[in-house]
């Protein structure tokens, strides 16, 4: 069985990165890292590139949006052509798309629509010698059709180019069993989300504003989800990604914690 590759989001790092961006690519490197996976990257990519070149540091996945015309915060999103371009530049392998709606996901229509954009991004990601795939939160296991959990669903009408990262902590709550959902994808799923914490109840289909602080995560092995399992339920995964969507304390004790988990599976 390969053994997928460490990385980390640097969406984690959000607010470290704001302040001093080589400071904390600095600090990751020191904790062993040699990937991240990226994020808002398509306008600033060449810098992005420099700044991760200067500190050993490499990209192979990266999250932008591929599957709704707006950002949350209502900007248009770029094109995929400047998506995929952008991506080329940081030598990107595969760009994920990380969040859906939770509205178009309680509609078998709807979830056909998103299955056939993202199958048509597949196409032309392909041209730039690129994949796509999506990362899922927990709004995508809300809802059924036609007795078949709203993810299989889309899952199932997916081209088999397009790839999935799989957030464990996301597809954990409600109670939802993340490793019975790894066993079904198979070899679609090519990276992991690896975050801990409290299994909560799904935040998204509620339509109430969602505070990340309220997701009580903690560091990779100290949690509720069930992470040693998943690793062993996802052969396939190219990546494991350490994420914080919070953390309360010192963020770079928290991701050196979880480097030291999955050091010791292995994974480096």
């Amino acid at each position: 069985m390969p053994t997928p590759q460490l990385s980390v989001q640097l969406y984690s790092t959000r607010h470290a990165l704001e302040q001093d961006e080589d400071g904390t690519l600095a600090r990751l490197a020191a904790l062993g890292l040699r990937n991240v996976e990226v994020y808002g990257f398509v306008h600033r990519a060449q810098e992005l590139a420099d700044a991760l070149a200067r500190h050993g540091l490499s990209a192979r996945t990266g999250h932008a949006t591929l599957l709704s015309p707006e950002h949350g915060d209502g900007t248009p999103v770029p094109s995929l052509e400047q998506t995929f371009e952008a991506a080329r530049v940081l030598g990107l392998r595969t760009v994920y798309d990380p969040f859906v709606p939770a509205a178009r996901w309680a509609d078998g229509t709807e979830i056909a629509r998103t299955a056939a954009l993202l199958n048509a991004a597949a196409e032309r990601a392909a041209v730039h010698g690129l994949t796509v795939g999506y990362h899922n939160h927990s709004q995508e296991f809300a809802h059924t059709v036609d007795g078949v959990n709203a993810f299989d669903h889309f899952a199932d009408r997916l081209d088999p180019a397009v790839a999935l990262e799989i957030d464990l902590y996301w597809a954990s709550a409600s109670g939802n069993d993340p490793v019975a959902l790894l066993r079904r994808l198979g070899s679609r799923v090519r990276a992991l989300h690896v975050k801990d914490g409290a299994v909560i109840d799904d935040p998204f289909t509620s339509g109430e504003p969602f505070d990340a602080a309220d997701t009580r995560q903690v560091a990779a092995g100290r949690g509720e989800i069930p992470l040693d399992a998943s690793l062993d339920a996802a052969p396939d995964a190219e990546f494991a990604v350490l994420e914080f969507d919070h953390y309360d304390g010192d963020i770079f004790e928290g991701i050196g914690a979880g480097v030291a988990y999955l050091n010791g599976k292995g994974i480096v």
